[in-house]
Order: C-alpha cells, then sequence, then structure tokens
C-alpha cells in the first residue's frame, strides 16, 4: 500500500480532499505509487487562499528577524532529512541520486540565505528639499502570494519561492506539479514543524482546472510568482494583468553552448554532456544547442559521440546510473516526437533518438541520450524547447554567427561559451540576450543568491534569487513628516 499525506490548509493537515486522491507514481518503475494525496476542488482551494489572508496581519508584523528565525530553524530541519527527501524525489521525479542530494542541500540553503536576510535593513533615510522634513521609505510585502511550481525541480524551485515570499511577511498558498507533490510537503512539513504560524502556508494539491478558478481570480491574491511552460505563463499573466495583479515568471528556453576554436574541446564536451543530459535534460537551464566554430566540428562532434556512449542510463536509485527517466508517459512522447520531427526536417541522429527496453527500462520512461547533427537554424528542433535528453548540434563561422543563432529564439534564459580568450568572453557576455550567462561552465547551476531569471519569453522582469529575488514580494511605501 501507498504511503498516504495530507494538504496543509489554515494551519491543519488535511487527510481528504472532494475530488478523491492523487496518485504520485515512480517514472522508473510505474508499478510503484510512491504516495497518494487528497485531490482539493476549487472550494478547497478557496479556503486556503482564505486562510493565507486571514493570517496576512499578523505574520507581517511579526518582526522580519522572527520571520527570519523560522526559515533558519526550517532550513534545519530539511538538512537533519536530506537523504531521506533525497531518496523521495527521485522515486517521484526520477532524477539521479547524486542529482536530488544537490537540489535538497539547494533548497535548505535557500531557507538559509533568506532566513538570515530577516537582519537586513528594508528602508532608506532620504534628504528632502523642505526644511525640517524628514523622508524615508520601508518595505511591505505585497499580500497574498500564490506559488504554482514544476515537477523537474519539486524541492528547488518551491524553496526558491517560499523564502523570499515569507521573510518579507508575505504569506503563501503552494501549489505544486500534480506530478510531484511529496517533495513540496517535505518543505512545508519542515516550516510546520519550525513553528510557522497557522495559514500562513498553505499547501494544496489538485488539478489545475481545479486551482486556476480560484488561485488566479480569488480577489485576496496580490502576486503569483510561476515557473512552468511559456504558453500558460503568458496565460496566467494576461488574465493576472486584467486585476493589477503582480506575476513573476520563470518559463521556457532554448539555451546554447557555444564552443569556439580555441576551447579545451574535452571541456567543452564535459559542459555540453553535464548541460544536456544532466536530469535527463529536464532543467530549465539545460543545454539543448551546441554551436560549435565550423573548423572545430567534426572534432568535437566525434568526442562527444564517444562520451554520449558511456551514460549509464537507469534508475535514479542505482549507483550506476548517470542519467534517469523522463518524468512521464506524456513527457516521454513529446521528447520522442520531437526528435521525429527533427530528422524529418533534415536533421541527421547521430545517438539516441528511442525508447529504452528490456530490463530495467520496461516499466519506466527511459529515454537514450540523443545527438543531432547538421540541424536547422530555423527548425522546430532548434527553436523550440523538447526539456529531454537531446541535444541539436550547429556550426557557425565564427563568433557573431554563433552570437547570432544564440539569439534566433524567441527565448532568453540561458547561454554559455566555451573559449580560452577574454576579449571573446567579455564580448559574448555582452551581446547575447540572455538572462544567464556562463563562461567555460555549463548553462546549468546557479547559486542561492545569485539572481537567476531569463528575458524575452523566457520570463518576467522580476528575478529569482538573491538580494532582487526579494523585489517582487515587496513593495515600497514613502512616508515624509514635518519634525520641526
Amino acid at each position: 500500500m501507498a504511503e498516504r499525506f495530507e494538504v496543509l490548509v489554515g494551519g491543519e493537515w488535511r487527510a481528504r480532499g472532494q475530488l478523491g486522491e492523487l496518485p504520485d507514481i515512480n517514472p522508473a518503475d510505474t508499478s510503484e505509487t510512491v504516495a497518494v494525496f487528497p485531490a482539493l476542488s476549487a472550494g478547497e482551494m478557496r479556503e486556503a487562499v482564505e486562510a493565507a489572508a486571514t493570517a496576512l496581519q499578523g505574520w507581517r508584523t511579526l518582526s522580519p528577524v522572527a520571520r527570519g528565525a523560522i526559515l533558519l530553524r526550517a532550513a534545519e530541519r530539511i538538512r537533519e532529512r536530506a537523504e531521506d527527501i533525497a531518496r523521495d524525489l527521485v522515486r517521484e521525479m526520477g532524477k539521479t541520486l547524486q542529482e536530488a542530494r544537490g537540489e535538497v542541500s539547494r533548497a535548505a540553503d535557500f531557507f538559509q540565505y533568506y532566513g538570515a536576510l530577516g537582519r537586513l535593513p528594508v528602508g532608506d533615510h532620504l534628504p528632502d528639499g523642505r526644511q525640517g522634513v524628514f523622508a524615508y521609505t520601508v518595505r511591505e510585502p505585497i499580500g497574498v502570494v500564490v506559488a504554482i511550481t514544476p515537477w523537474n525541480d519539486p524541492v528547488l524551485t518551491p524553496a526558491r519561492k517560499l523564502a523570499p515570499a515569507l521573510v518579507s511577511g508575505n504569506t503563501v498558498v503552494l501549489k505544486p506539479a500534480s506530478l510531484t507533490p511529496l517533495s513540496a510537503w517535505q518543505l512545508v512539513r519542515a516550516l510546520d514543524e519550525a513553528g510557522i504560524p497557522k495559514g500562513v502556508v498553505n499547501l494544496v494539491v489538485g488539478p489545475s482546472s481545479e486551482a486556476e478558478k480560484v488561485l488566479l481570480e480569488h480577489p485576496a491574491v496580490a502576486g503569483i510568482t510561476f515557473t512552468g511552460s511559456t504558453q500558460v505563463g503568458m496565460e496566467i499573466a494576461r488574465r493576472a494583468a486584467s486585476r493589477n495583479v503582480r506575476v513573476q515568471t520563470e518559463m521556457g528556453g532554448k539555451n546554447a553552448l557555444v564552443v569556439m576554436s580555441d576551447a579545451d574541446l574535452d571541456l567543452a564536451v564535459d559542459l555540453a554532456v553535464a548541460g544536456g543530459f544532466g536530469q535527463a535534460g529536464q532543467r530549465c537551464t539545460a543545454t539543448s544547442r551546441v554551436i560549435v566554430e565550423t573548423s572545430v566540428l567534426e572534432a568535437f562532434r566525434a568526442k562527444l559521440v564517444e562520451r554520449v556512449r558511456h551514460i549509464r542510463v537507469g534508475p535514479g536509485l542505482d549507483p550506476a546510473s548517470t542519467m534517469g527517466p523522463v518524468v512521464s508517459e506524456d513527457q516521454l512522447r513529446k521528447v520522442l516526437e520531437g526528435v521525429e520531427r527533427a530528422v524529418a526536417e533534415g536533421a541527421e541522429l547521430l545517438s539516441g533518438g528511442r525508447r529504452l527496453t528490456g530490463e530495467p527500462y520496461d516499466r519506466g520512461y527511459f529515454v537514450a541520450p540523443t545527438v543531432l547533427d547538421r540541424v536547422d537554424p530555423t527548425s522546430f528542433v532548434a527553436q523550440e524547447e523538447i526539456f529531454g535528453p537531446v541535444l541539436a548540434l550547429l556550426p557557425a563561422a565564427d563568433l557573431d554567427e554563433a552570437i547570432a543563432l544564440v539569439n534566433g529564439t524567441r527565448y532568453g534564459l540561458s547561454a554559455g561559451i566555451c573559449t580560452r580568450s577574454l576579449a571573446t568572453a567579455h564580448a559574448f557576455a555582452s551581446r547575447v540576450e540572455v538572462g544567464c550567462v556562463s563562461v567555460n561552465l555549463p548553462t546549468v547551476g546557479w547559486d542561492v543568491h545569485v539572481p537567476f531569471g531569463g528575458f524575452k519569453e523566457s520570463g518576467s522582469p522580476f528575478k529569482e534569487q538573491g538580494l532582487p529575488g526579494l523585489q517582487f514580494y515587496t513593495r515600497i511605501k514613502s512616508v515624509a513628516m514635518q519634525v520641526q
């Protein structure tokens, strides 16, 4: 029997939902139900929003130091149970245990970092042109925040949103992806055990069709922070704009790694493999295009294909596995359809491009790591996010053409370059239209204090992480008073 878990509404853990139960399936072995959660209706989610609204006044007036202390205690709880949380993450999402351990550690880092920022100054004293006038600004919470999070980083992404929202004095309704609710539950449990007041954090699980009826429309909601597809993020922004609700989105990407002729090719292959096949290519910042200067393309291609042959695909809890499955049958289908379309549009399949079968693959969603060559820059696989273990190789005559190719999509999240030239690195960083630039590093992996977010259709202007990560969750109030 699968273990049954509860959701949190208004400080009360609930074992039942009006829409029955939602199973949490292991993508490496679909015969295993990892957990079962109650599926909430729109009415039950409305209760969560109203509980957050009721709790707001008490939470926002609590000292930021006290709010931060709760986050720090929650970070301790996460670290104490890190191995168990990581193993549950592997079972519900599919990534390798090493990847899951890193994600859980970073989730605790978010709580620790923003918990410490409870002691940060929150305003400024401003000079005033009028004699005897004292002017200052303060930062206030915006109110009730709805956090909608994806399945690909189901511990890290909720932590990235919860920590700055809470330390700033907001209350939160967290709606995790239905494929991976257990990871979010672990974070909310840690906050509950750390002593967060009733109603400040609410965990709701259920169909998106039910959630959107309430979470996007309830008049008490002041902000919506979303990570997921561009299509959904744009629709959320459109609907929220009519009510002047603040929206933060982190959406799709078509991230590129550029390999210049002066690059260390072994390093470049390492970066491409880490960025393209880590987490089975299911990262927002995953490398999906490798743009290689023509003079070294043949040598790079040979090294890459040879390296890909040594990737060990398997269940994430198997120590020998270096790449796990994709998260669901639907995601498997989308990846394979993307590869089929690429070949139909003229790409050459160098490796992978198929579902793996046999033991231990038959019960899971395993895709062979895939490399496509001779990819047309205007083709679907070069323009749209596949979100799977697929790398597309594109040639470039020089840096100018490489930068044009990087910028030649509607996305602008992350890009990297491999070069020994400092001048080339600086030119690339200044000219690419992305929010995150890496030099001789993978396109993935950004520390908690580094501002994170994309340009164009990859996200809204509000950054996540670091000090800028507080801006979405706060508003500035200006005060002037006559004191003489």
